[in-house]
């Protein structure tokens, strides 16, 4: 065997992995300068073959790791890869991987990859020949400087290393610590030996005494036992009576608990139909009062409607009058609009012909006053002017002014004349549009009265869907009082059925259901909840009689969980894991259960539980795996007969359950927490929960299609109201543009006067000012004249007499004008501001009063009435027959409080009566107790008697109980002479007897332990002194002989030192007798003595008398004698150069080689 690779990774100064190979199987050299790592290559190897790396501390262990620079190293390791081709390490492999692995934390070996402790390792090395005992197939550096300058004593302690005495002096320490122990036991045996024999003189002398007690004790005892017989005798006699009297009573009250139950159960049906009573008695008081508070309701609308038909009477007798009256009064307007019509025709033709003669003579009056002025004008120009010229420039001045003035003129008379030609255009588009939208009036009245027809018609049918739409509320109300009681009540019954299953069972089933709807809502996990069917509490029925039988033989196994397949199980209960819910489940798959043929008895006191139970064929499976092996029998004695004869499980109807293997349970069942009921009432409660929310989901829908209907009608009113609202805008609109357009009209017309006397003012000013420019226009060129001519003045004269003619005349026609202009203006004030006015507001009046829609209104409101009255017979036959609903209810709660009361009367006589037998029993029981407690006393008094003479049984067996007493007490009087006498005498006596006995024995054994072990010592001593020395023969042998070859002609010994450092003959090696007188301890040191020259009668010469380099060469010799005596399957050695002459040098290579 040899090295063949060595791995070092992070260890001293290797910080990189680095693999040294290969290694050749005879000897290799590791050659290097200071500081490479040779030493280092060393440590390595010796790190995990060595044992002076073995138990090191946190801080050594870190010192091994390297370090440099760089990041620390946290964990370094060498492994060495062994050549086992010879199979020198008792493994089957040619290669043996061996690594150790070093951390700050952890130190670990691994053998062949995988982890071995330590102690594994050292054997496997010590196997390989790596002794512990000889280390030194590793010489280390400066070891053998170290040896060379080692004391004799250091030498004897590495002889005794390489012989193995350190085995021998570990057993000869346990050796001492038994034998001190041994000395230790024996001291303690003798002490305990020394006072037994003392005690036993002592009982010696009490011993005569004790046997004359002991003669009246046993007479005691005898009669004490024949006593306390015959009282145990008595006693149980009582007690069988007793039991008898205890078994009656209990007959008595198992029929009064039947009784109970029944009574309770009555009870129970009677409160809950009690409470249903009560909840319909306050359902009818409600129905009632809703009905009620709706009549009162309809009877204030009636109130309101007759009001409103009486106040709509009258407004439509008022209507009729008024109209009436306007009419009358628009006839008399009419007339007399007429008549002034007529008188204003006949006024205003003479008004018009005096005014235009007032406008002729006006305007001729103006143009002869012109004439008169511009002539007077023409005879002050002669004075004004002094030339022609002069004049004529101003003539052609005052022309040029005139001529503007003209056109001015003719501007205004065509701006007047066209206007008044708009306005009479205008006002004839004024009268054809009011003429045009006074017909459509009419159809705008039309259309509102039928809006207005349409608006009722709908408020009537909206008015009954509202009528429909409270009958439906109340029905709501009446389901939504049912429908909490049921919720009440089943949430009662969830409570009861809570604390039959227990919490975790109950969050369980809550947290799967849970986990459905999440499934459900997820969606693709149908057929999970599809193979989910509930538990098994959920799946079976089973009568009233059997109940309690089924529950006694399910227990916890009715709230297991049926699923179809264990694939759904195990999808449901990751789904229950991952959210983390609460509680208990137990999963029942029908694919993984299985239920063989099961052959039943044929037997009439039993039938099969499976019969008794109702289920689906598709949990056949779960409900046979759970009561196919049980048996319902009629009687307890049956049931135990049948589950012996047929091993089956067998229950009563009471619940008394035998097994199979034999054992009983039973007892008092409480029947009125039955899981099956409650499971039942919850079933029942479900439904018509379930109907009830079907009933108001079908009322929600009527609900919901009514209140449709209500919007519907109020979108069609709301739409029939603005269309309405809008016509009647429109309406009002047309009439004030009919007023509107009036009184333009009427506009136009008062201002159409004052147009035309401004036109015909314009006219006659133009004419004035044509006339002047014609008489400039005559004087222009004309001589410059200082007075008039002839021809002028007498123009002058004759325009004077007509304009004086003139004025008269215009005088006269103004008068006569002014009175027809003021007749006429009073015809037209009074038409137009009277007359008219109150015309079109009797028109208006007539308009608005629309008898039509009041009596549609009043008709409206008669037939509101008249359903309202309808409403109200048909709501007091309501009340009256909630009225007898709720007189029955009454009657009925009275009936069912009285049978309630009766069968709780019941139920307390009969639980009275079980208290009382329970009293009774409980008299018996204390009587059993104390027959019982005195039975026991007679038995451990006669327990306490102890051995018992065999006569005792007879010897007083036809003794009276007096004479018996009388005998004891003589006995006692006996005893008390020897009240001083020690009762246990004899006892101890043997006792003590017995002990020391049992210690001689024990001593005599640890003599002879002592004795052993003494010898075992002594050969132990021996063994380690023949070791010494065999090994000291071996090794001195062996260095005569190295040394010989490192210096040819050399000699060298081994001595042996004892305690006066003198030589020592030691005997032959002839065995253990030749070894008498010799002892290990008396060994002091191995002195070596040598000669290096030939000559073998020279003087030897000791350690210290050698030069440095004899000493290595010596101490290397004694290293390579260690080595023969034990050796090793390589060597290391470091650094063994100090050897200089080439002999040993030549001999130290072949050695190694």
């Amino acid at each position: 065997m040899h090295i063949k690779q060595v791995i070092i990774q992070g260890f001293k100064s290797y910080r990189e992995q680095t693999v040294v190979e290969p290694f050749h199987k005879g000897h290799n050299v590791v050659v290097g300068r200071n500081g490479s790592g040779k030493s280092n290559f060393f440590y390595a190897i010796q790190f995990v073959l060595s044992d002076e790396f073995s138990h090191l501390r946190p801080e050594q262990r870190q010192a091994l790791l390297h370090e440099g620079t760089g990041p620390r190293v946290l964990t370094g390791f060498v492994e060495i890869i062994f050549d086992n081709s010879d199979s020198r390490f008792p493994i089957e492999r040619d290669e043996v991987f061996l690594r150790r692995v070093i951390g700050a934390k952890k130190d670990q070996y691994f053998l062949n990859k995988k982890m071995v402790p330590r102690n594994d390792v050292v054997n496997l090395l010590e196997s390989a020949g790596f002794s512990r005992s000889n280390p030194y197939y590793i010489v280390k550096q400066g070891k053998i400087n170290q040896m060379a300058t080692a004391p004799d004593a250091h030498r004897l302690k590495l002889l005794r290393e390489v012989a193995g005495t350190r085995v021998y002096d570990e057993r000869k320490e346990e050796s001492k610590s038994i034998l001190k122990e041994t000395e230790g036991k024996k001291e303690k045996i003798e002490e305990f030996l020394k006072t037994i024999e003392d005690r036993l003189a002592t009982l010696e002398e009490e011993k005569e005494e004790l046997k004359e007690y002991q003669k009246w004790d046993k007479k005691r005892r005898a009669l004490e036992y024949t006593i306390h017989d015959r009282e145990l005798n008595d006693t149980k006699k009582k007690l069988e009576e007793l039991e008898s009297r205890r078994k009656k009573y209990g007959d008595g009250s198992e029929s009064l608990r039947s009784r109970l139950r029944e009574a309770e159960k009555n009870a129970k049906q009677a409160s809950r139909d009690l409470k249903e009573i009560r909840q319909q008695v306050s359902q009818a008081k409600e129905e009632k009062q809703g009905i009620q508070m709706e009549l009162q309701q309809l009877q204030q609308e009636k109130t309101k409607l007759e009001n409103r038909e009486r106040d709509l009477d009258e407004e439509m007798s008022g209507d009729k009058n008024s109209k009436k009256r306007a009419e009358q009064e628009l006839d008399k307007l009419n007339a007399t609009i007429k008549q002034k019509e007529e008188e204003l025709c006949r006024v205003k033709p003479e008004y018009e012909q005096l005014k235009k003669k007032e406008e002729v003579i006006a305007k001729e009056l103006g143009l002869k006053e012109q004439k008169r002025k511009e002539l007077y004008a023409k005879q002050g120009r002669g004075s004004q002017f002094t030339t022609k010229d002069e004049r004529d420039k101003w003539i052609t001045s005052e022309l040029k002014m005139l001529s503007k003035r003209i056109k001015d003129k003719s501007d205004d008379i065509t701006r007047l004349t066209k206007e008044l030609e708009q306005d009479a255009k205008k006002k004839i588009e004024l009268e054809d549009d009011v003429e045009k939208t006074s017909g459509e009036i009419e159809s705008y009245k039309n259309n509102i009265d039928e809006y207005n027809k349409k608006y009722y018609e709908l408020k009537k049918n909206r008015d009954q869907q509202h009528s429909d739409r409270n009958e439906l509320w109340r029905k709501e109300s009446n389901l939504q009082q049912s429908l909490s009681a049921k919720n009440e009540e089943l949430s009662k019954c969830e409570g009861e059925f809570r604390s039959m299953a227990g919490r975790e069972i109950f969050n369980g089933r809550n947290s799967i259901l849970q986990v459905l709807d999440s499934f459900r809502n997820r969606g693709g996990y149908e057929h999970i909840a599809n193979g989910y069917h509930g538990l098994i509490l959920e799946n079976i029925r089973c009568d009233e009689g059997t109940q309690t039988a089924v529950e006694v033989t399910a227990g916890k196994r009715l709230y297991y969980h049926i699923v179809e397949t264990d694939e759904v199980g195990s999808t449901i209960l990751k789904e229950f894991n991952r959210q983390k819910l609460p509680g208990e489940v137990n999963f029942m798959p029908l694919n993984r259960l299985m239920v063989g043929n099961v052959q039943y008895p044929k037997d009439p006191n039993v039938i099969e539980m499976v019969r008794v139970i109702k289920y689906e064929d598709k949990y056949d499976k779960a409900v046979r795996h759970i009561f196919g092996r049980t048996l319902i029998c009629r009687e307890l004695e049956a049931a135990v007969k049948t589950a012996k004869s047929h091993r089956f499980d067998c229950v009563t109807l009471d619940g008394d359950k035998v097994a199979s293997k034999g054992v009983l349970t039973g007892g008092y069942y409480n029947s009125s927490r039955s899981s099956l009921e409650i499971q039942k009432r919850r079933s029942a409660l479900h439904k018509e929960k379930a109907d009830l929310e079907s009933q108001m989901t079908n009322l929600k829908r009527e609900l919901h299609t009514v209140e449709e209907k209500i919007k519907e009608f109020g979108a069609d009113m709301q739409k029939n109201e603005t269309r309405n609202s809008k016509i009647k805008d429109t309406f009002d609109k047309v009439k004030t543009d009919i007023r509107l357009n009036k009184e333009k009209v009427s506009l136009i017309d008062r201002s159409k006067q004052s147009k035309e006397r401004s036109l015909n003012q314009l006219k006659s000013n133009l004419e004035a000012l044509q006339s002047t420019k014609e008489g400039f226009e005559a004087e222009l060129h004309q001589d410059l004249l200082s007075s008039l001519s002839v021809h002028d003045q007498r123009e002058v004269d004759i325009l004077t007499d007509q304009i004086r003619q003139l004025t008269k005349e215009n005088k006269e026609t103004f008068t006569r004008r002014m009175q027809k202009e003021a007749e006429k203006n009073k015809l037209e004030n009074t038409l137009n501001n009277n007359l008219v006015r109150r015309r079109d507001e009797l028109t208006q009046a007539l308009q608005e009063i629309s008898v039509e829609d009041r009596k549609r209104e009043l008709d409206q409101c008669r037939s509101e009435l008249k359903t309202i009255e309808v409403k109200i017979k048909t709501l007091d036959k309501s009340v009256s027959l909630a009225e007898r609903k709720l007189s029955d209810q009454s009657s009925k709660l009275k009936g069912a409080q009285e049978l309630c009361e009766r069968y709780k009367t019941e139920e307390r006589e009969c639980q009275e009566k079980i208290n009382d037998d329970a009293k009774d029993l409980e008299k018996l029981a204390t009587k059993q107790n104390t027959l019982q407690q005195k039975i026991n006393d007679c038995v451990k008094k006669i327990r306490e008697l102890g051995s018992i003479p065999t006569d005792a049984f007879d010897k007083f067996h036809n003794t009276a109980l007096k004479q018996l007493y009388s005998q004891l007490e003589k006995a006692n009087q006996q005893l008390k002479q020897y009240s001083h006498v020690n009762k246990k005498a004899l006892d101890q006596f043997m006792s003590f007897s017995d002990q020391k006995e049992k210690l001689v024995a024990r001593k005599e054994e640890l003599d002879v332990g002592h004795e052993k072990i003494r010898e075992l010592m002594d050969h132990l001593e021996l063994r380690k002194t023949e070791a010494i020395l065999f090994t000291f023969r071996q090794v001195a042998k062996n260095f005569t002989e190295v040394f010989r070859k490192l210096v040819p002609g050399g000699h060298g010994q081994l001595v042996m030192q004892t305690g006066n450092r003198e030589e020592t003959d030691l005997p032959e090696d002839g065995g253990g007798s030749s070894l008498q007188g010799f002892n290990s301890d008396t060994f002091t040191g191995v002195g070596i003595r040598v000669s290096f020259s030939g000559n073998i009668s020279a003087e030897m010469k000791e350690m210290n008398q050698l030069s440095g380099g004899q000493k290595s060469l010596v101490a290397l010799a004694l290293i390579f004698a260690i080595q023969k005596c034990d050796p090793a399957p390589f060597y290391l050695f470091d650094e063994i150069d100090q050897v200089r002459k080439k002999k040993s040098l030549k001999f130290l290579g072949s050695s190694i080689g």
